[in-house]
C-alpha cells in the first residue's frame, strides 16, 4: 500500500514525498471532490442482484450500479517456524509503521528488490545494525538504491541466503537462515518481510470476475472485466504489462472511473 512506503520518489509533482503524505493528499483531494470516504471498514461480501451490486461490511452495506475493484496487493509471507508467532513482537510487514521502534538495535530484512532495499535504508536511519538477507547472489533493486545500499555502513548484505526460522522468547532474538547449505543464526531484534505482494482478489473471484493466471483480473482497455458493470484497477489488474508504479495505478483508475460514468449514463463506445 501506498500508505505503507517509507519514501516515494518521483511521483508527478513530488519529487520525493513519504507514502502517509501522499496518501493523505489523495484523500483529500477525493473528499473535495465529493467523494464520501469510508476508512477501515472490513468488506465482508460483494453480491450482485439483479443490476445492483451489494457491499457489505462488518457493520453495514452500500449498493451500486458499477463496481470498481482497486484493493491493491497484500503483503508475501515467508510461511516459516517462528513468522506467525512473532509477528507484531518483532516480525513486521510495514517498515514505515513499525521502523521507529527499532532505534538503536539489530533488525534484518529479507529480500532484494525495491521495496527491500527502500526498508533497509529507511531502517538504517533508526538501527545500529541491518542485515539484508537475498537468496540471490545479488540485488535485483533500481541501480540508485543499490548504491545507496553499498554506500550504508549499516547495511551488511547477506547474499545466497534464506530464512529458515525465527526464534525468540517475548518477542524476536534471532533468525536462522541457510547460506549455501550451512545454516547461521543472526542475532536480531526485528524482522521485516518484504518479498513482495499478492493480489488482493478473492472478493473479485467469489464474484465471478475472471482471473489470470496469476490471480490478476483480466481487464478490457476500458478497465471493463467479464461482469457487465465490473471495473478494476490498479495492481490486481492485468493492465498495463502489469509496470506496478502509482502513476500506472492511477492511469488505470481514471479509466475505470471514466468507464463506469460512461456504464451508468448509458453512452456506448
Amino acid at each position: 500500500m501506498v500508505s505503507e512506503t517509507s519514501t516515494v520518489e518521483n511521483y508527478l509533482g513530488f519529487p520525493s514525498i513519504t507514502g502517509a503524505e501522499l496518501s493523505k493528499k489523495f484523500e483529500e483531494h477525493a473528499r473535495a471532490a465529493g467523494a464520501d470516504v469510508l476508512l477501515y471498514k472490513g468488506i465482508m461480501s460483494v453480491k450482485k442482484a439483479g443490476n445492483v451490486f451489494e457491499v457489505r461490511t462488518d457493520k453495514e452495506s452500500y449498493s451500486g450500479r458499477t463496481l470498481i475493484f482497486a484493493l491493491g496487493t497484500k503483503r508475501r509471507q515467508l510461511e516459516i517456524p517462528g513468522e506467525k508467532e512473532f509477528r507484531g513482537r518483532g516480525v513486521s510487514y510495514c517498515v514505515t509503521c513499525d521502523g521507529a521502534l527499532f532505534r538503536d538495535k539489530t533488525t534484518a530484512v529479507v529480500g532484494g528488490r525495491n521495496a527491500a532495499a527502500t526498508a533497509a535504508l529507511f531502517l538504517a536511519k533508526h538501527c545500529k545494525k541491518v542485515y539484508l538477507i537475498y537468496r540471490r547472489d545479488r540485488l535485483r533493486s533500481d541501480s540508485i538504491l543499490t548504491k545507496r545500499i553499498n554506500d550504508e555502513e549499516k547495511i551488511e548484505v547477506v547474499y545466497n541466503s534464506n530464512p529458515l526460522e525465527v526464534k525468540g522468547d517475548k518477542s524476536v532474538k534471532s533468525v536462522v537462515i541457510e547460506t549455501r547449505g550451512r545454516k547461521k543464526e543472526l542475532a536480531v531484534d526485528g524482522l521485516f518481510v518484504e518479498i513482495g505482494a499478492v493480489p488482493s482478489t478473492e472478493l473479485a473471484g467469489k464474484l465471478g470476475v475472471k482471473l489470470n493466471g496469476e490471480n490478476r483480473i483480466e481487464v478490457s482497455p476500458a478497465m471493463a472485466t467479464n461482469i457487465r458493470g465490473v471495473f478494476a484497477a490498479g495492481d490486481i489488474t492485468n493492465g498495463s504489462n502489469k509496470f506496478d508504479q502509482i502513476a500506472t495505478s492511477v492511469g488505470e483508475g481514471a479509466i475505470a472511473a471514466n468507464s463506469a460514468f460512461r456504464f451508468l449514463r448509458g453512452i456506448k463506445d
